[in-house]
């Protein structure tokens, strides 16, 4: 099933929605917001900047450890049942439906990586050393040189 094409204004927007949303009643610390907010403003600078690999690179490794860190404040600041107030649980509820879009909002800027030309190489060196010798020359040993014209070859008329 193919996603339709999504806008990266357009995830910036949710993510900063519900960041703001989620930041609303200072139940989750200060860092959260900082993490988010910053992550946001390499989505901007993603979009200003249309043929950047830099960018869009940086925008989705601060999205994939903002899923960490979302996690990690959520299950740290999460309030008791006697101190959850209508407002907190709206203002949690966001937090946890923008860390629930957020793997969503990773794939599509993955897709828009890919589409601006990066290319996702994960070698470790292990499973491909010395496999392919196609392109390999010795310098240890001089090749003869080659003989002009070509025996194998029969001779051209010349013009």
């Amino acid at each position: 099933m193919e996603l339709p094409a999504v806008s990266l204004k357009a995830i910036i927007l949710v993510h900063w929605l519900l960041t703001v949303w989620g930041c609303m009643n200072y139940m989750l610390p200060v860092s959260y917001a900082w993490g988010n907010f910053s992550v946001l403003a390499v989505g901007i600078w993603a979009i200003v900047q249309r043929d950047s690999l830099d960018a869009i690179t940086m925008f989705l490794t601060g999205l994939l450890l903002t899923v960490l860190t979302d996690i990690i404040h959520i299950s740290i600041f999460y309030p008791s049942r006697e101190y959850l107030s209508d407002a907190k649980r709206f203002s949690i509820g966001m937090a946890i439906f923008s860390l629930l879009l957020k793997p969503v909002s990773c794939y599509l800027v993955y897709r828009m990586y890919r589409e601006r030309g990066g290319e996702c190489t994960f070698n470790i060196g292990v499973a491909g050393a010395g496999q392919d010798r196609s392109s390999y020359e010795p310098i240890d040993q001089p090749d003869a040189p080659p003989q002009w014209p070509s025996s194998d070859k029969a001779a051209q008329p010349l013009y």
